[in-house]
């Protein structure tokens, strides 16, 4: 079985770390410990946690998000692909699309038809199109692969933020630095001043030691998303390497009360 990092869980999910511990500490997932006592999340922890998160954004009780993301965890198979899987959180129910089968996790009864859309609240937890499905299906094994359809799937749905935040990392993450940069920045361009977006450019940045940048770029993803805990923490680390020590502790304070 596949296992994810905590560090696959931000990019897959777009969920800031702090987010994922708060979730693990409620309970929603177990996740398993490596070698190093690192947290290892399988797929369907992945498909469980972003299905409370989107719950408890709409302000769904927490009672009835733990029943409904017990069920849903022992519903779940242990293979699965990664494209053609979709949560609905419709009201304070919680719908799954798999292919052509339509479910209501906490009852498990089947269903005719598949209740909401994004704009109503339906959540797609992987994929939003056959390209980005078979980009994050060829990350493991074919980076390069991989970056070619994330670049299909930005032509074929340039309003796909998955797919532009999926391409910058893995870019990122294999030193095309310039290249992770222009993506980023087409993507503000594109869909406008997205906090994650703003957040990652601003860790490319710090990592190609373009300090000054990286402040500008966390500064403006936390005007846009206070509640951005690690844009906090980064901030805080710059702001100490740069010699404002005040501006630091007002940073990891800000982190420290939103992790809690």
């Amino acid at each position: 079985m596949h296992q994810y990092g905590v560090r696959d869980v931000e990019r897959l999910l777009r969920l800031p770390r702090s987010t994922i511990r708060a979730l693990v500490a409620a309970g929603f997932v177990t996740p398993q410990r490596g070698p190093r006592n690192q947290l290892r999340f399988s797929f369907q922890d992945l498909i469980v946690l972003r299905t409370a998160q989107a719950l408890a954004d709409s302000q769904v009780p927490q009672r009835r998000i733990m029943q409904s993301m017990k069920k849903l965890r022992a519903q779940l198979p242990e293979k699965m692909p990664l494209s053609g899987l979709s949560i609905g959180a419709v009201a304070d129910r919680v719908v799954v699309r798999e292919g052509d089968t339509r479910w209501q996790a906490e009852s498990g009864q089947y269903l005719l038809e598949f209740g909401g859309d994004p704009d109503a609240g339906s959540l797609k937890v992987v994929a939003t199109t056959d390209w980005l499905g078979r980009a994050l299906a060829l990350e493991k094994q074919d980076s390069a692969g991989a970056m070619v359809a994330y670049a299909q799937a930005v032509a074929s749905d340039p309003s796909s933020l998955d797919a532009r935040l999926n391409w910058g990392s893995l870019l990122h993450e294999k030193g095309r630095h310039a290249e992770a940069e222009r993506v980023y920045r087409d993507a503000l361009e594109v869909l406008g001043s997205e906090p994650v977006l703003l957040y990652n450019l601003g860790v490319l940045l710090d990592d190609v030691g373009r300090k000054s940048e990286a402040v500008q770029a966390y500064a403006a993803a936390l005007s846009i998303n206070p509640e951005l805990a690690d844009g906090h923490y980064n901030l805080a680390l710059l702001y100490q390497e740069l010699g404002f020590p005040r501006d630091a502790i007002r940073h990891m304070a800000q982190f420290r009360k939103l992790s809690k």
